[in-house]
C-alpha cells in the first residue's frame, strides 16, 4: 500500500541496505534508485508515501530531482539527505520543496523518527481535510464547531479552547464513532517527541470534557472505552 511504501534515492548501497532493514522492521517497504535520473523516473511512475532523497547524486543532483518531482507531485513529502552542513544547502532544499532534511552521518533511529513525524503530519492534514469537506461547521446536540473560525459554541455560548483542545475536538468530531487510543492521539496531535507522555492526552480530555460536556461526570460526546481509548458520539446518552 502507498502508506507503507517509501522510495530512497541514494547512491551508497550500504546506506540503503541499512535503512531497508530498519524500515522493514517498522512495517515499511523500500524501493531504491542509485542516481538522480532513474530516481526521478521511479518517483514519477510509482505511488509512495514518502521520498528519501540524497542531495549529492550522479547524473542529476537531489535539488533538481526535488524541483522536478514537486512540480509534478507537490503533495508527497520529500526528506532530503545531505553530507553538507552548510545552511545554504538546507535552505535551497526547502525552497525547492523538500519537507525536511537530515545531515549525514545520521542515526537510523533519527531517520525513522523524521519519517514517522512527516507521515503523521500528512495524516493529520488528511483528517482535517476530510472534516473540511464535510462543511465548515460540525453540528451536534447543542455543540457547534466552526472549522474556519476555530470557534466552538455550546448551547449558543462560546467555549474557549486551547489550540490542542480544538485539534482534539476537531479530530474526534469529524470522525464520530471512531475509537482512538491514547498513544494514537498523542502521536497525531503532539508528535513523536512526546512519546511516553500518554497522561498528557488524559489531562487534555478531562479539560475538554469540563468545557463541552453539560455533565463531565456523565459525558455525552467524548466517551471512554476502558482499556481501549476514547470515542466521540453525536450526543447520545450513556
Amino acid at each position: 500500500m502507498k502508506k507503507n511504501k517509501i522510495l530512497m534515492i541514494e547512491d551508497d548501497a550500504k546506506i540503503t541496505d541499512l535503512v531497508e532493514i530498519h524500515l522493514r522492521d517498522a512495517g515499511f517497504t523500500l524501493d531504491r534508485a542509485y542516481d538522480g535520473v532513474s530516481g526521478l523516473e521511479k518517483a514519477l511512475s510509482g505511488e509512495y508515501a514518502l521520498i528519501i532523497l540524497d542531495l549529492m547524486l550522479p547524473h542529476m543532483d537531489g535539488l533538481e530531482v526535488c524541483r522536478r518531482y514537486k512540480a509534478s507531485d507537490p503533495f508527497t513529502p520529500v526528506l532530503m539527505l545531505t553530507a553538507k552542513s552548510e545552511e545554504l544547502d538546507k535552505v535551497l532544499g526547502l525552497e525547492v520543496g523538500a519537507d525536511d532534511y537530515l545531515t549525514k552521518p545520521f542515526g537510523v533511529r533519527e531517520l525513522l523518527a523524521r519519517i514517522k513525524a512527516i507521515l503523521r503530519r500528512i495524516e493529520l492534514e488528511d483528517e482535517k481535510n476530510e472534516a473540511r469537506m464535510a462543511g465548515p461547521k460540525l453540528e451536534f446536540e447543542g455543540l457547534s464547531i466552526d472549522l474556519d473560525k476555530h470557534t466552538v459554541l455550546l448551547d449558543g455560548k462560546r467555549v474557549e479552547l486551547t489550540a490542542k483542545e480544538f485539534e482534539l475536538l476537531t479530530l474526534f468530531a469529524s470522525h464520530p464513532g471512531n475509537t482512538y487510543s491514547r498513544e494514537r492521539l498523542l502521536s497525531l496531535i503532539w508528535g513523536s517527541q512526546y512519546e511516553g507522555y500518554e497522561h498528557t492526552v488524559s489531562s487534555h480530555i478531562n479539560r475538554l470534557r469540563n468545557k463541552i460536556e453539560r455533565d463531565p461526570a456523565q459525558p455525552k460526546f467524548i466517551k471512554t472505552l476502558w482499556g481501549v481509548g476514547y470515542r466521540f458520539e453525536a450526543g447520545s446518552g450513556e
